[in-house]
């Protein structure tokens, strides 16, 4: 069982992620001399930076394993390190010597998964951008070496930073997901009225993890997932009843795409019920949601797929995947509901 497990996990971590985690980051610099910069491109380091503040195609980033802040622009040279507040003025010199313009209209964050990295997502992000109109960021997190309260933490400073959008939308792949749900969670208090940033209007989430993942525990046994995945995919084994409970139900208008082979066994033998490889259509499913819509398309590649690109963005247009007739919500459990099932 240990080997039909990691057989049928490892082939996905592979195809996810093939240079992003073995990525180094670049060498801190000493107090004395941090200030002083050469602009080239950067080492990668994808598994260990998270961005904290995006402007057009600029992005400041945070170590998760020094704090150290670096300034990067959109062919990722890095034009300053340090921390935060030096690389943002830094950002405010480049400003005004360049003449950038001020950002505005609406934005989709989009979020990769487990193991990938933001070029994972450039096919979508680019097909909302061109024919939907919306300023595309994608949003990069070390995935596999930080947990997801850490990713919501550097989330929520994202959006604090994005000046000049008058709209957000999200636009997530399986643990991009939970990041997003967290982060409401967070910034959510009815005692002292807090709410999450009220310039979020949709999101769209693909092949959510909503109630974990049968996969990950499988895999679990072999020893491997946990080693590849960090504390944030361990949060999917002994941690989720603990994550589950921080995580919200987004109350602004949502939509889920899952993968499935249209039967009842699925694709995956170690999978109960129809899957994408990975993710179970079942542990999709989220009370609440708009839209529900299931595609014939794998766990790690399906944000390529032409006809969930033209769903996605017919959802954060319209709030529908194909047409408000036939639309496919799933409603909030009633405490009827609830007794029945008890």
């Amino acid at each position: 069982m240990k080997f039909i497990a990691a057989a049928a996990w490892l082939p996905f971590a592979c195809l996810a992620s093939p240079l992003g985690a073995q990525s180094m980051p670049d060498p801190e610099p000493s107090p004395d001399s941090r200030r002083f910069n050469v602009p080239l491109p950067t080492l990668g380091g994808t598994q260990l930076w998270a961005d904290e503040l995006h402007f057009h195609k600029w992005r400041i980033q945070r170590n998760i394993l020094t704090g150290r802040c670096r300034l990067l622009d959109g062919a990722n040279v890095r034009h300053a390190w340090g921390d935060f507040e030096e690389c943002r003025r830094r950002l405010e010199e480049i400003k005004q010597q360049r003449n950038l313009p001020p950002m505005e209209g609406k934005a989709v964050l989009v979020l990769h998964g487990l193991f990938r990295t933001r070029h994972a997502m450039k096919r979508l992000a680019t097909y909302l951008e061109r024919p939907g109109g919306y300023r595309a960021f994608r949003i990069s997190y070390p995935s596999t070496r930080g947990n997801v309260e850490e990713h919501a933490a550097a989330l929520a400073k994202l959006i604090e930073n994005l000046e000049g959008i008058e709209e957000i939308n999200f636009v997530c792949h399986s643990l991009g997901c939970l990041v997003v749900r967290r982060y409401l969670a967070a910034h959510s208090d009815s005692a002292t009225g807090q709410i999450p940033d009220p310039r979020i209007r949709r999101m769209v989430m693909l092949a959510p993890p909503n109630h974990g993942a049968q996969l990950a525990k499988i895999a679990a046994y072999t020893g491997l997932f946990q080693i590849a995945a960090g504390s944030g995919g361990s949060q999917f084994v002994q941690g989720w009843d603990e994550l589950e409970k921080r995580l919200a139900i987004p109350e602004f208008e949502f939509g889920i795409i899952a993968g499935g082979a249209g039967r009842e066994k699925g694709r995956n033998p170690l999978l109960t019920g129809d899957d994408d490889l990975v993710v179970t259509v079942e542990e999709t499913r989220l009370p609440g949601a708009r839209d529900f819509l299931v595609l014939p398309v794998t766990h790690t590649f399906m944000m390529n797929d032409r006809r969930l690109q033209e769903c996605t963005l017919r959802f954060l247009q319209r709030g529908c995947f194909v047409s408000e007739e036939e639309r496919k919500p799933i409603p909030h459990e009633t405490r009827d509901s609830v007794e029945e099932t008890e």
